[in-house]
């Protein structure tokens, strides 16, 4: 892994409330070892959101923000996005276009006649 690749925590389901220190502390190791700040998340594995779920990511983003750094969610299913929306907690998809930041290969149109600025 280079110093502009995060790295990855993969997520198994169903995590068991006991697992969670384990994978803050997984996370914080992730986070001193890279070097970009930010660390993956797999959460295709998880299966269908719940509750549980949810305490384990905002547990995670606290400890990546505690940390210095921010984690980013892989693979996660509609309905968990939903979710996260319904209870207010707002995570960074891969592959979801950051506010304020153009899509790529996005182009606007040109009306002829427009004058050049």
């Amino acid at each position: 892994m280079d110093a502009k690749t995060p790295a990855v925590l993969v997520l198994p389901g169903p995590v068991r409330r006991d697992e969670v220190p384990g994978f803050c502390a997984e996370l914080r190791a992730l986070l001193k070892g890279g070097g970009t700040g930010v660390v993956v998340c797999d959460v295709g594995g998880l299966g269908p959101p719940g509750l549980a779920v949810v305490d384990l990511l905002a547990r995670l983003e606290l400890t990546a923000r505690r940390a210095g750094g921010r984690i980013r969610l892989r693979d996660a299913d509609p309905a968990l996005h939903a979710l996260l929306d319904l209870v207010g907690l707002r995570f960074q998809m891969e592959g979801q276009v950051e506010e304020r930041e153009p899509a790529l290969g996005v182009e606007e149109a040109v009306e002829t006649g427009d004058a050049a600025v």
